[in-house]
């Protein structure tokens, strides 16, 4: 199967990251139904309407303690007990976290694809590569996946092809530069630090050049192999702004990052809400609580019989705005009223 041969070799290669995506395309995301943000579909009152069992049992990879990817985990066994299904009662989840050990979750995979479990929830693009290419009977539902077709999870974002579809948390990179114009409009360069081994921040850079000459922007950037590395790149970087993308590597030493933008007197502006809290002055990020629930919608359509084809890959249209004043004052600058009234958070 080509899919799984892609999954293999990607695996293989031992490209981790928070929401790695293997290749360099830059994602073409369909349109998909349903308000953003909205469940569709989910079953209410008694459970065994449409086809779905009485109880159910799931077998979850985290990929590793992180607070986006442990917010989609909340998410989706809160969307499942809205569904009627609750732990302890009817629902089963063996939740297993490899803390981002390859050899660990291969393991966990191959468990997985012995046990009689129902389904499968993979919290970020590794977990989800792994299930894949040992189990083929049973639904596989991902969230916190990048570019699921990249990855090789499935041939189209709009009728997957295999036993596999999910929720992708595709960063708005285009909406991020617009964000950084609106705060700081003098802006010509954005500068952004990423991992070379993590090919989800090359997705998330492509998309950046994709939009950057339309806004009058130039994308600087650095790769960095290790933590170790984030701090001189960040202070080799001559840009107006710092750009944080979803990057394992990098968010991990953001206070690196912060700490050499602050000495310079340049804002930073990042792509998930722990980097804001932070220090990082704003940012927009996908909303990783509703990426779970919405995986736990996806799931019940499959285990009632709906086909994989069927269930489109989940995009997200509206994402959080994150502000933090006190780190954006000593980055040098104040953020208009226009972004703070409208943020979802200020920390």
């Amino acid at each position: 199967m080509k899919i799984k041969a892609t999954i293999m070799a990607t695996l293989a290669a031992g490209a981790l990251a928070l929401t790695a995506c293997g290749g360099n395309a830059t994602p073409e995301a369909p349109e998909t139904p349903g308000a953003p943000g909205t469940a569709t579909g989910a079953p209410s009152g008694d459970p065994t309407e449409g086809g779905l069992p009485e109880s159910i049992k799931i077998g979850a990879i985290v990929f590793v303690t992180h607070p986006a990817l442990d917010a989609a985990y909340a998410g989706f066994v809160e969307g499942m007990k809205e569904a009627g299904y609750e732990e302890g009662k009817n629902l089963t989840i063996d939740v297993q976290n490899p803390q981002a050990d390859q050899g660990t979750l291969t393991s966990i995979a191959g468990t997985f694809a012995s046990s009689d479990y129902d389904g499968f929830y993979g919290i970020a693009t590794p977990p989800a590569q792994a299930l894949a290419s040992v189990i083929d009977d049973r639904p596989i539902v991902f969230s916190a996946v990048t570019d699921p077709v990249a990855a090789g999870l499935t041939a189209s974002w709009d009728a997957p092809d295999a036993n596999v579809t999910g929720a992708s948390d595709l960063n708005p990179m285009k909406e991020q530069l617009e964000l950084i114009l609106e705060a700081l409009p003098e802006t010509k360069s954005v500068g952004i630090v990423y991992s070379s081994g993590e090919v989800n921040s090359e997705v998330q850079v492509a998309e950046a050049e994709k939009h950057a000459a339309d806004l009058g922007l130039e994308i600087k950037t650095v790769t960095v192999t290790n933590s170790a590395e984030v701090k001189q790149a960040a202070e080799s970087l001559e840009a107006d702004v710092y750009l944080i993308p979803t990057d394992n590597v990098v968010v991990s030493a953001a206070e690196s990052v912060l700490e050499v933008a602050e000495g310079k007197g340049k804002a930073v502006f990042a792509s998930d809400e722990s980097t804001m809290e932070r220090g990082a002055a704003a940012g927009l990020s996908v909303n990783y609580t509703q990426q779970g629930r919405d995986a736990a919608t996806i799931m019940l359509k499959l285990l009632g019989g709906t086909p994989a084809s069927e269930v489109p890959v989940e995009t997200q249209k509206e994402f959080d705005l994150f502000v933090n004043e006190a780190g954006a004052a000593k980055q040098g600058i104040t953020l208009p009223e226009s972004i703070l009234s409208r943020a979802t958070k200020k920390f």
